[in-house]
């Protein structure tokens, strides 16, 4: 990939990253619910989905998704089902301040917590039919393919990793200060409206024709 690719293709990740969507909220949830140090493992989840989704994309699994309207269907239904559950647990998780949340943080495991971003970004054919459109613009068909998806999975995992690191600072360091309760329970229920809302935005999703 020449210099001037990987330059256009570096500003366009940003772009890709700063944009809301469901890891946007999954990474301000985990500011709220476990502090920096710890909420910031969901980051790392979701750069693993989205290196996933370059894998699936790079080997043509990414096309069938695209042309398939059942493989399509059942992808995005299960990531739809995947974002309201998400949504309800949040709204309905206790108001406890986030220092005490801390403290109880070990109760989810490093694995739950990776897995759990790994599947919101890993079950997004949004993603994927935004990657079947965007990636090919970057390569340079005359050159090896493998070594050019792994500079574009290494690009977008760095602005990802600042990016929701970003989002999961701001949210611990801003909603760390609030202890009332009502201030608690209706943190919970925004954040658990974002992931229902996230939801409903793939539900009506659609690929292209």
């Amino acid at each position: 990939m020449d210099l001037s690719t990987w330059l256009a293709f570096f500003a366009a990740s940003w772009a890709i990253s700063i944009s809301p969507g469901a890891g946007a909220v999954a990474a301000m949830s985990a500011g709220l619910n476990h502090g920096f140090r710890r909420g910031y493992i969901t980051t790392l989840g979701l750069v693993l989905g989205i290196w996933t989704q370059i894998v699936v994309v790079g080997v043509g699994l990414g096309a069938v998704v695209a042309t398939s309207a059942t493989a399509f269907l059942v992808i995005k239904w299960a990531g739809v089902a995947y974002l309201v559950w998400l949504g309800i647990q949040q709204w309905r998780a206790p108001a406890v301040p986030l220092a005490a949340k801390t403290e109880e943080a070990g109760q989810a495991s490093v694995r739950s917590m990776v897995f759990r971003a790994w599947v919101i970004n890993a079950l997004n054919p949004k993603g994927t039919v935004f990657l079947l459109a965007v990636v090919p613009q970057f390569l340079n068909l005359a050159q090896p393919l493998a070594p050019q998806y792994l500079v574009i999975a290494a690009t977008l995992g760095f602005t990802d990793l600042v990016v929701m690191g970003g989002y999961t600072a701001l949210a611990a360091k801003v909603l760390r200060a609030l202890k009332s309760e009502s201030h608690l329970r209706a943190l919970n229920r925004v954040f658990g409206g974002l992931f229902v809302a996230a939801g409903t935005l793939l539900a009506f999703f659609k690929r292209a024709a």
